[in-house]
């Protein structure tokens, strides 16, 4: 899995006008903890961990100089307009030690085209090696036909990798198409038919006497 170094500095200054200010350098607030460990606030270079991110769970190395965190995002906060970075918790792990993420599924193979294909559920949650965690699992879904599910006990786990969530959960499903309707027009009865034609002249004929 990835695996990232990223330089970041000590916070000492917080509430919302120091990490304003901080975004406005190209920084994003963070925080790391777990472990046991009081929590530590720093400040990371925003374009660098933006792109990190785009791996998920990715692996990051956080130098702050008088020593190194080996962490995991839990929490990303973006700006619900911009889509810039807010914040950001990190939670610090153990190489070797194992621990529970939810990876994306990728569906794989060939189903019944006549189907919709929905994803119920992009990701699984599973039990790994912090180092070990899978990018993402792949579900087979050859010979998958409209009507049927993939559940999360479908999914090829890689050795060492242990299914947490439920194993009936619904992954993705092949809903059935719906038929087009058919627009049924009605043939006219006889005696309306007639009764339809009769009328057209007398209406030509009202027409002529309000001319006159």
């Amino acid at each position: 899995m990835a695996e990232i170094t990223i330089k970041g500095t000590i916070r000492t200054e917080f509430g919302k006008g120091p990490s304003r200010k901080a975004r406005r350098d190209g920084l994003v607030p963070a925080v790391i903890y777990g472990h046991g460990e009081a929590p530590t606030h720093i400040s990371l270079p925003a374009r660098e961990v933006g792109i990190a991110i785009k791996t998920a769970n990715v692996l990051l190395d956080i130098d702050l100089g008088s020593k190194t965190e080996l962490v995991l995002p839990k929490s990303i906060v973006r700006n619900p307009l911009k889509g810039t970075l807010e914040h950001l918790d990190l939670v610090i792990v153990r190489r070797g030690e194992k621990v529970i993420v939810a990876v994306p599924v990728h569906a794989t193979g060939e189903f019944d085209r006549d189907g919709i294909l929905e994803h119920v559920n992009n990701t699984i949650e599973v039990e790994a090696e912090a180092t070990a965690i899978p990018a993402f699992l792949e579900l087979d879904m050859t010979g998958l036909m409209a009507g049927e599910s993939k559940y999360a006990a479908d999914v090829v786990l890689p050795a060492g990798i242990t299914l947490v969530s439920d194993l009936k959960m619904t992954v993705v499903h092949l809903s059935v198409r719906a038929a087009p309707e058919e627009v049924v027009v009605a043939a006219p009865v006889e005696g309306d038919a007639a009764a339809a034609t009769a009328a057209a002249p007398a209406e030509g004929e009202a027409a002529k006497e309000e001319k006159k």
